[in-house]
């Protein structure tokens, strides 16, 4: 690294509090991210305090939030500073960010820092997406169906799933859906039309950049209101493909362009 002019790339994440996720995929593409780049550090920091909350009391693994990690940088003397998110959509937590890098900019904390974007942000970037998670996509046969489970927000950005269902269609996978946890497009919105094409089989999987509670629970875990076993008693053969984005390495070469992008 260059010592007289110290650059950082703050790689932000929601955070998970699972190990054996984190190590496949936030680690992995930190690692990635500092193998490409050599000339920066490379930091991390969550958006979730409740996560951060829970690795600091049971694990006693200390998390910086955003603001926290570039305090530090300052401190440190760094004078470039990259901030790249893992997370999916311009949502709320990328408008936090936005804030947070926005207060350090105006108080001339360091002689550069930018913003890279989440995964889905132009239109181009769905294509993009699809084109990462094609191997998946082209597995579908007729008669099933990919269930692609989102986070869902009640940001306005939460139409980036709906968008990302209708490119996949445009793009010709007729048997690949986008439903959220939270929001719309719904798991109910999915079972009507799976039901309308007489569909019987479908296969769950994240389109999430971590297998955390929400993958592993939400979708795929045995409470009665888990997407698994409502699919289930609607009369679906389910299989589960826990498998995040963050594990893919071509979601991982997407953050790696979007940091050179803004370099």
């Amino acid at each position: 690294m260059n010592t007289l002019n110290k650059k950082s790339i703050l790689v932000v994440s929601f955070g998970t509090s699972y190990e054996d996720t984190r190590k496949v995929t936030l680690d992995s593409i930190e690692e990635k991210i500092a193998k490409e780049f050599k000339d920066y550090t490379v930091r991390k920091a969550y958006t979730s305090n409740i996560i951060i909350k829970k690795l600091k009391e049971r694990d006693d693994i200390y998390i910086d939030t955003p603001r926290e990690a570039l305090s530090k940088l300052k401190e440190e003397g760094y004078e470039e500073i990259i901030v790249q998110p893992l997370h999916i959509i311009p949502g709320i937590e990328y408008d936090e960010i936005k804030l947070v890098v926005n207060k350090f900019i105006e108080e001339k904390c360091f002689k550069k820092v930018v913003l890279g974007k989440p995964l889905l942000y132009k239109t181009k970037d769905y294509e993009i997406a699809i084109d990462a998670i094609k191997d998946d996509l082209k597995k579908i046969r007729k008669d099933k169906a990919l269930i692609l489970m989102g986070h869902g927000s009640i940001h306005y950005a939460n139409s980036c799933y709906a968008l990302l269902d209708y490119i996949l269609k445009t793009n010709g996978y007729e048997n690949a859906y986008v439903a959220t946890v939270e929001e719309t497009p719904t798991l109910d919105d999915v079972i009507k039309r799976l039901k309308e094409k007489k569909i019987k089989e479908v296969t769950l999987k994240p389109f999430m950049v971590v297998s955390g509670d929400h993958a592993k629970n939400d979708m795929a875990g045995d409470d009665e209101d888990s997407w698994k076993k409502i699919l289930q008693k609607e009369g679906f053969k389910v299989n589960i493909d826990l498998c995040a984005l963050g594990e893919n390495e071509n979601i991982k070469n997407i953050y790696i362009e979007n940091i050179k992008n803004v370099i």
